[in-house]
């Protein structure tokens, strides 16, 4: 009995999501975006272009407290949404988190919402420590 409710409740869910609109906006975004839309791996974050870029860590204040990339701002991953006017419009923007998981979640919710300056750094933070170490070692 368990299983027929369960499978029921899930079925009904899944017919009511047809009409529903944040899905087909969804669907249009993934419809749409090219497989690297939003993505900016560490070694694309040369000296010439850091200035112009917002970088927010979306990992925890403790996280944000020990160590981030420069500049950054820390808006934690489930705040970002009640935080839109904190994210800049007027520059690319670049989420992170330590590998990307996390950040990954508010950016795609961000670039749904229509904010096509926002970027995933892929790898995120650890992956951005490790571009600079390979770096210093060249």
């Amino acid at each position: 009995m368990i299983r027929v409710s369960a499978f029921t409740v899930c079925c009904g869910l899944a017919s009511s999501l047809h009409a529903d609109p944040v899905l087909e906006v969804i669907q249009d975004y993934a419809d749409f975006a090219p497989y690297d839309a939003g993505i900016i791996l560490p070694a694309q974050l040369t000296p010439d272009i850091l200035d112009s870029i917002a970088f927010i860590d979306t990992r925890t204040a403790d996280e944000f407290a020990t160590d981030t990339i420069p500049g950054a701002t820390n808006i934690e991953w489930r705040s970002i949404f009640s935080q839109l006017q904190d994210i800049p419009t007027d520059k690319k923007v670049v989420l992170f988190c330590n590998t990307g998981a996390l950040s990954a979640q508010s950016a795609f919710g961000l670039r749904v919402l229509g904010y096509e300056n926002v970027l995933l750094l892929q790898t995120g933070y650890l992956g951005w420590l490790a571009q600079r170490a390979e770096a210093s070692q060249n």
